[in-house]
Formats: structure tokens, C-alpha cells, sequence
């Protein structure tokens, strides 16, 4: 899997992150969200790496990077302290400006980026995400069915990390399985790679950590930014699933919920379920490309 890519684990200060790289080219850097790991990212990266240099990492806490130790506030799994990572990756990797693609969880990442480190993001990708602050806010039945693990895993320890750890394929199978995608996109070694790294005491730990923040601290942040009437600077791609959440519970749509947030965005309803950069890679790639290679 990504045999042409070079692989690396880079110190940031605060832990290590592996990243696989590949292209030539502007940098884009790809996030991956629950339960995936870069390698969610396996068919999309070689179709933009012929014009792009390709950067995939793994989050903190998350596939083969590293899980620092937590505090009570959850601050080391913000999305605050996840973008640092990131833009001490970028910049180590001789990248100080680059654009930026986040789907789920690497989505509210991404986002963090452009809010803290206007400087360094040129463009940014939202993939079937809202910020966490608007998804808190209008949770209501459906939200606590259907997003299961935003109240599931943001429990006190140990019992969701248990869950994790012992029932990882439990979970990866209803993760892949459901959010409106279909199974043959995920071929035996990418659900065996994601039940592997949810097995790992350490990294369900760090996982439920990160979910304890965007149920906590994260919001924290994102109200802070609101009440500052501190906007996302640079252009907004937002892609969403056709068949989930964000293209039939908020009347208002995704691109009207994203400029709350920031003033150029567009965007659009792709096929392909949660998960429809695996289902639909060849159309998530052409719709990265032509927004990240966009001159406006």
C-alpha cells in the first residue's frame, strides 16, 4: 500500500508523527478522521501527486504516530495542539505555506490550522464535516444515534477505551460498514490496518482522548474565535456525503453552516457514503485538484 510514497516519523517537540510523502510539486497535506489512518488516503494521494508534493500523515494518538501523555482539560488531544503537529511537519519538511484537505476528525483539524496559523495555510478542504462548536449546538436525537462515537468515546476512562481495545473490530466493522458506505470499498489489509491501530491500549486511550476534547476544550476555542469575530482568512472547499447527515439534517446546508466561519466557500454533495474519498477517489481527487490548483 502507497509503495511509492517515502515514509518518515518526524519529532514535533510534543510527540512523533509518521507521514508518508510522495509528488513533486505545491504541497497538499491530507488528515485522515475515525477510525482511519492515512491510509485512507491511499487511492486519492497518487492521482494528485503527478502536480502535488502529497503529504499524508497520521494524526497524534492515531495509526503509527505518537500518543503524548494527556492532562485533565484534554488540551494534548485538541485540535489546537493536533494542528501544531501538523505545521511543525510541514515546515520540517521544507513547506511553510501549503494547502490542506481534512476529512472527519482530520477535518476539525485542518480547520484549527487555518483559525491558529493563518500564515501558513493557502487553501483548505472540509470533507463531510461542520465545525465542532456548530455540530454541539444543534446535536439533538439523531445526532446522539448517529454520531455515536462523539458521546461514546468522550466518556470518562477507562470504559471507552475499553470498548476500543477490545472490541476494535466490533467498531471498524459498523464504522465501514455503515455512515451510508458500502463494504467492497475496504478490501481485507486497510480493515485489518484499522482494527490493528484500534487495538492498541495506548492509542484507544489517545483516541477517546481526543473525542473527551472536542466534546470539551475544543468548543472552548471555537467560541472564542466566534466571539472575537475571528474568521478562516483563506479560500473554503467543503465536500460532503450525499447520502449522510450534513446533506439532510441542517435545512440550511453546509456551505451557508461554513461561512459562519469564513467568507469564500463552495462546495458540494459528492456519492460515496462518509467514507467517499475510498468509495470515490477518482471524483474526490478532481474536485482537490481543481480547488487546490485554482489561481483565485
Amino acid at each position: 500500500m502507497m509503495d511509492d510514497f517515502t515514509s518518515a516519523e518526524i519529532e514535533t517537540g510534543d510527540t512523533t508523527i509518521f507521514v508518508r510523502t510522495f509528488g513533486s510539486g505545491p504541497p497538499i497535506l491530507l488528515l485522515h478522521g475515525f477510525p482511519q489512518t492515512h491510509l485512507m488516503w491511499r487511492a486519492v494521494a497518487p492521482l494528485l501527486a503527478p502536480e502535488f508534493t502529497v503529504v499524508c500523515a497520521d494524526l497524534r494518538g492515531y495509526g503509527r504516530s505518537g500518543c503524548p501523555i494527556s492532562a485533565s482539560d484534554h488540551a494534548p488531544y485538541a485540535k489546537r495542539a493536533m494542528a501544531q503537529d501538523m505545521i511543525v511537519v510541514m515546515e520540517r519538511l521544507g513547506f511553510p505555506r501549503f494547502c490542506v484537505a481534512g476529512h472527519d476528525r482530520g477535518g476539525r483539524v485542518a480547520y484549527r490550522m487555518a483559525l491558529d496559523h493563518p500564515d501558513a495555510i493557502e487553501r483548505l478542504a472540509v470533507l463531510d464535516i461542520l465545525p465542532v462548536e456548530t455540530v454541539w449546538e444543534r446535536a439533538d436525537a439523531r445526532f446522539a444515534l448517529g454520531y455515536w462515537p462523539w458521546s461514546l468515546l468522550a466518556q470518562s476512562e477507562p470504559l471507552p477505551e475499553s470498548i476500543l481495545a477490545t472490541s476494535a473490530e466490533a467498531i471498524i466493522d459498523n464504522a465501514l460498514g455503515g455512515w451510508g458506505s458500502r463494504w467492497e470499498v475496504f478490501p481485507p489489509e486497510i480493515r485489518n490496518a484499522y482494527v490493528d491501530a484500534l487495538r492498541d491500549p495506548a492509542h484507544a486511550h489517545a483516541i477517546c482522548e481526543e473525542y473527551r476534547a472536542g466534546a470539551g476544550i475544543d468548543r472552548v476555542h471555537d467560541r472564542a474565535d466566534r466571539e472575537a469575530a475571528r474568521k478562516i482568512r483563506v479560500p473554503v472547499l467543503a465536500l460532503w456525503s450525499a447520502q449522510g447527515p450534513l446533506d439532510s439534517w441542517y435545512a440550511e446546508g453546509p456551505v451557508v453552516l461554513w461561512r459562519q466561519w469564513a467568507d469564500d466557500v463552495r462546495g458540494y454533495a459528492l456519492e460515496g457514503g462518509h467514507f467517499f474519498p475510498e468509495a470515490a477517489p477518482e471524483r474526490t481527487a478532481e474536485a482537490l485538484r481543481g480547488f487546490f490548483a485554482d489561481p483565485k
